[in-house]
């Protein structure tokens, strides 16, 4: 039987520099953690805020795009990618998982299970609510809003509010707000 190997991830410690690209005016508040930032790229103007924990992957990539909002105490595993559009807002404690265990069988304990790896997207203009969680292989369409605590297990289409354990669609954001 495999055997679980522990070993440390590092402190999550950067430098700007070591990103892959980072652009202008991005704010990165104290206490955030970054792991492995040559695999992460950030627009300019964006805000990612206290305790943030972004997990870049030697196999994929994060892209974070212009004009884009991270909360507080966020988690964002790129191991089977991740691409965060541009003007999006992700408020405080939402997940972002693009990997997971795989299952072997009964006689293969879960942590012992290969990983399984799908990428994220959510596109230009989403708000991902508090709490919510995105899980892999999901597309969140452009203009989506995704209500708090929402476990979002499969795509979104654009321009739809979704909510819910699992995440369900509750209606179309309207063309135009009424005056």
């Amino acid at each position: 039987m495999r055997k679980f190997m522990a070993r440390s991830c590092g402190s999550g410690g950067f430098k700007r520099e070591d990103f892959a690209s980072i652009g202008e005016n991005v704010i990165i508040e104290e206490g955030v953690l970054v792991f492995e930032a040559k695999h992460i790229s950030i627009g300019s103007n964006v805000y990612i805020g206290h305790h943030a924990i972004l997990r870049g992957y030697d196999r994929s990539e994060m892209i974070i795009g212009d004009d884009t909002w991270i909360g507080q105490f966020c988690y964002m595993n790129s191991a089977g990618g991740v691409e965060i559009g541009s003007r999006v807002g992700i408020g405080p404690g939402v997940k972002i998982m693009s990997s997971k265990h795989g299952e072997e069988g009964r006689d293969v304990p879960i942590l012992l299970c290969d990983l399984e790896f799908a990428g994220v997207v959510i596109e230009d203009d989403c708000d991902i609510g508090m709490g919510a969680i995105v899980l892999p292989g999901v597309t969140v369409g452009r203009g989506s809003q995704v209500g708090a605590g929402a476990v979002v297990t499969k795509d979104v289409p654009p321009y739809a509010v979704v909510a819910g354990v699992p995440a369900r669609k509750i209606r179309e954001r309207p063309d135009r707000a009424k005056t």
